[in-house]
């Protein structure tokens, strides 16, 4: 465990990236669903969760700031007339968070062949990405109006 009180002190702004930090040092990640993250070009990306037997109102995506939660509830559809010998297909409900980065934006959710696939893309505004300042002559600043003092 690392105190991260010093930069705390010294820094605004990444109390979130500490956030993060302090939880993934926790370790406690659960691993059911199993998961993909894709990077499909420069700016798209994609998330494949394994839920084969769920239907799509089985599932909910929900996308809040930089949070991204994908749940599934599994309602008790067992037949009473059939007897389960082996059960190696988990079916229990979950939640699974993800941390989004800025300007990431969920674009579609598909379910197909039991994996859902989340697509995902980074548009950067206008105003944050890099631009070209243009460098003047070396001449003199030119005075638009001089009061006298």
């Amino acid at each position: 465990m690392f105190d991260y009180t010093p930069f705390y002190r010294s820094s605004v702004g990444f109390d979130r990236l500490f956030r993060l930090l302090d939880e993934a040092a926790n370790g406690e990640t659960p691993t059911y669903p199993p998961y993909n993250i894709e990077r499909l070009s420069e700016n798209a990306y994609r998330i494949s969760i394994a839920v084969a037997g769920f239907s799509p109102a089985d599932l909910a995506i929900e996308a809040k700031g930089n949070t991204l939660t994908v749940s599934g509830k599994k309602g008790d559809k067992t037949d009473s007339n059939v007897e389960v010998l082996h059960q190696g297909i988990a079916g229990r409900s979950f939640e699974r968070r993800f941390q989004l980065a800025d300007y990431v934006e969920v674009k579609g959710a598909d379910l197909a062949n039991g994996l859902l696939h989340i697509a995902l893309e980074r548009v950067v505004p206008e105003a944050m990405k890099p631009r070209q300042i243009a460098i003047g002559g070396g001449d003199k600043p030119k005075v638009l109006e001089a009061k006298a003092a």
